[in-house]
């Protein structure tokens, strides 16, 4: 396949690691082997990419995720090989508990999982994997009209392979890391399978990916009890093994052992069909595949007096009696099995006119976890999007138009039941259930006034709606609101190197499903629930200087974003949580990505960011202790490094290096001690990559994550060394 972009669109796609430095100063550039970026790179704003072969040559790429590693000023909060439900995407202004307000897509269909907001609502990253990618585009901020709000922090789009001829690949992975925390001290191990066939006859090309991965991680939660909540006496067994420390807040607690070591099965498979109807009209269908059967099991660190382990019960250490529960020791069990359908017919004339129309759906077919003391049962949730585009070129604009519908479907029913293993009813616990809509109208021209400037206007109109919603059987109001969100970028080429560029825009991040209907019930009310949550609006701006050469590029980028009624889970009751609207945050920061081949050497090529955010909540009526504060899990210093040395046409090593300065996970700050259970520490972590190819066909790679050996915390502590190694087969 080959792409034509134009001047502009060409300095674009360069700002970041991904496009070659001789592309950055043509007049024009012919990329061949690839396929068409999804996103809007003739706005000039900011855009950053990866290509397949630079992932193959530079990144331990366990995970799709993996593939955003060394982005400036992006952190995925990946706990483990495999990590399903955890592993949020934090942008400039967002840290890595708010989900809802970054975008991920594959080749166009949505990942993100916008049922809710947090942890436990992540992209699913499984439904791509890294064999598959071809090139990851990311366009930071609200600034294109094509996205709803929840872009306000990034938009990421993994384009995948088509083949043009016959190809087939295999991959075999393995990895290891030994862990040590508290009282555990343990080695963990995993492996993974990939391989994929695909070919092109005449109008017809079809690609099929099947992958399985084995991965067993280390702890992720630690059982504790407060010092405090003793009760002085003999009461209860004598235990030793109990761990004195510290929480966050640096209150003395006890680490009475492990829980919540996951070991997960993850199959996936993928179909990829497309035929051509004509020399400009393509017809494209995809089908994803992914299960996932998940245990999480526990370690108690406590011994009685026999050395047998304690984990109910009475419990007594240093003269203090503490009580166990189930729930402190409690395995879990987690069956997943979800489908994923994409289809477009795309013209695709490069003439005055093209459009697009596309569907998807994304279906939770199984989605069951299972603890001793509930079964959560998610079957009937998903989303589905449908989308009309068109873009007209006339002389020297470029418009982008269409209309959009995306829905949203939460079905959750908890039950308890005696044999929890395989119990598919039992006694009713609660149930939420709702449905959000969002029906969207946008156009977006971007003019090239002469050869030196551009200009993109723009703006979006949205209808949300929240219908069906309903909380354990107790019926929840709808809702429908309207919105617009203006956008505008301006962009200078001021001399054959220097681009000076100006983006603005605004975005509305409506409540998810699970924000509006997922509480509880106490004396036939709603408790810590609000169904009349206000929207997150946000404004962006961002100012940017780009310099390009023939061996690499320099960009520097101011950003301010001012955000009202941010949505965040903070305290109701001094027992419960709920989400609330912040009154305000506001963040501003400076960005500096720089990319250099031939560095020295031409051997020698480097790939460098640092990003400054002050990122502060002005206003907070319900909770006025947050108030001048730092914005949870957005760091002030973040900074990423990637060096890489090509010996020849077979060999190259990269050294990586990923910073992330200090933390809070509490909107008051209240908790300074990050490297601890439920802290949020900074970290300094080595990476290191080393390829050699074999021969034409067979490649070889061995690297180790975290070379440093950091301990460090997202709420979960993050894998230690980890040993990859990898052999791929290429036809």
């Amino acid at each position: 396949m080959t792409i034509r972009m134009k001047p502009l669109a060409a300095m674009l796609a360069a700002a970041g690691i991904a496009t070659s430095a001789q592309a950055q100063v043509m007049e024009s550039v012919t990329v061949n082997g690839g396929p068409p970026s999804s996103l809007p790179t003739q706005i000039p704003t900011t855009i950053e990419s990866i290509t397949r072969m630079q992932i193959e040559e530079r990144v331990n790429a366990l995970d799709s995720e993996d593939a955003l590693k060394y982005f400036p000023s992006l952190n995925v909060r990946k706990r483990y090989v495999g990590d399903y439900d955890h592993a949020v995407l934090a942008s400039r202004a967002s840290g890595t508990g708010n989900s809802a307000r970054s975008l991920v897509y594959a080749d166009g269909i949505q990942l993100s999982n916008l049922l809710g907001n947090g942890a436990t609502f992540t992209p699913r990253w499984g439904l791509v994997t890294p064999e598959e990618i071809e090139r990851v585009d990311v366009l930071y901020g609200p600034f294109s009209a094509s996205y709803p709000g929840n872009s306000v922090g990034a938009v990421v789009d993994y384009q995948t392979r088509m083949p043009n001829k016959l190809e087939a690949h295999l991959k075999l992975s393995g990895f290891a890391q030994h862990f040590t925390e508290y009282g555990s001290d343990d080695n963990y191990y995993g492996k993974h399978a990939s391989a994929s066939l695909g070919d092109r006859q005449g109008a017809f090309a079809w690609w099929f990916n099947l992958s399985r991965l084995d991965s067993r991680g280390q702890p992720l939660a630690f059982a504790n009890k407060f010092v405090s909540a003793g009760v002085p006496g003999s009461g209860g067994v004598p235990v030793t093994g109990a761990i004195a420390s510290r929480n966050p807040s640096n209150r003395d607690w006890l680490i009475l052992g492990s829980t919540n070591q996951i070991h997960t099965e993850q199959d996936h498979a993928k179909l990829k069909l497309a035929y051509d109807l004509s020399s400009t009209l393509r017809a494209s269908y995809t089908l994803g595949w992914w299960q996932n059967g998940a245990q999480r099991s526990v370690e108690s660190y406590l011994r009685d007096a026999s050395g047998r382990p304690v984990t109910l019960g009475d419990i007594n250490v240093n003269g203090r009696r503490y009580t166990l529960t189930g729930s402190d020791f409690a395995p879990q069990l987690g069956e997943l099995e979800h489908l994923m359908h994409g289809l477009s017919l795309k013209s695709s004339t490069k003439g005055l006119f093209d459009w697009e129309v596309a569907a998807s759906l994304y279906d939770y077919a199984r989605d069951v976890a299972r603890t001793p003391s509930n079964i959560t049962d998610m079957e009937g949730s998903g989303w589905n999007t449908l989308a009309l585009k068109g873009v007209w070129r006339p002389g020297r604009h470029n418009v982008d138009f269409g209309i959009q519908r995306d829905a949203a479907k939460l079905r959750t029913r908890v039950f308890g039941a005696a044999d929890w293993v395989n119990a598919e009813e039992g006694r009713f616990i609660s149930s939420f259930r709702g449905e959000t809509r969002l029906e969207s109208a946008y156009a977006q021209d971007s003019w090239r006034m002469d050869e030196a400037w551009r200009l993109t206007l723009g703006a979006r109109f949205e209808r949300w709606q929240a219908l069906g919603g309903a909380l354990s059987g107790v019926g929840l109001p709808s809702r429908s609101e309207t919105s617009w969100s203006p956008k505008a970028a301006l962009s200078w080429r001021s001399s054959g190197e220097w681009t000076l560029k100006a983006s603005a825009g605004r975005a509305v991040r409506n409540p998810t499903a699970a924000e509006l209907f997922q509480g509880s019930i106490v004396d036939g009310k709603p408790l810590n629930t609000d169904p009349n949550l206000r929207a997150e609006k946000s404004w962006t701006t961002e100012l940017t200087a780009e310099r390009m050469t023939e061996r690499g590029s320099l960009r520097t980028t101011f950003f301010h974003e001012r955000t009202r009624d941010a949505l965040y889970s903070q305290a109701l009751t001094p027992t419960v949580n709920t989400v609330q609207n912040v009154g305000r945050i506001r963040t501003n920061g400076l960005e500096v990505s720089q990319q250099e081949d031939r560095l020295w050497w031409p051997q020698l090529s480097l790939n460098s960011s640092l990003t400054y955010a002050d990122s502060r909540i002005l206003r907070n009526d319900a909770f006025p202790a947050s108030v001048g504060k730092q914005q949870p899990r957005v760091p002030r210093w973040r900074a990423t490094l990637l060096t890489t040395w090509r010996e020849n046409e077979r060999w190259s090593a990269t050294l990586g290096l990923r910073y992330s300065g200090r933390q809070f996970g509490t909107l008051d700050n209240s908790d300074p001690n990050g490297f601890a259970y439920m802290g949020v520490s900074q970290f300094l972590v080595a990476d290191l990559r080393m390829r050699y190819r074999i021969g034409p066909q067979w490649t070889m790679s061995a690297g180790v994550d975290n070379l440093n050996n950091k301990k460090y915390w997202a709420f979960h502590p993050y894998t230690q060394r980890t040993l990859v190694a990898e052999l791929r087969y290429d036809l």
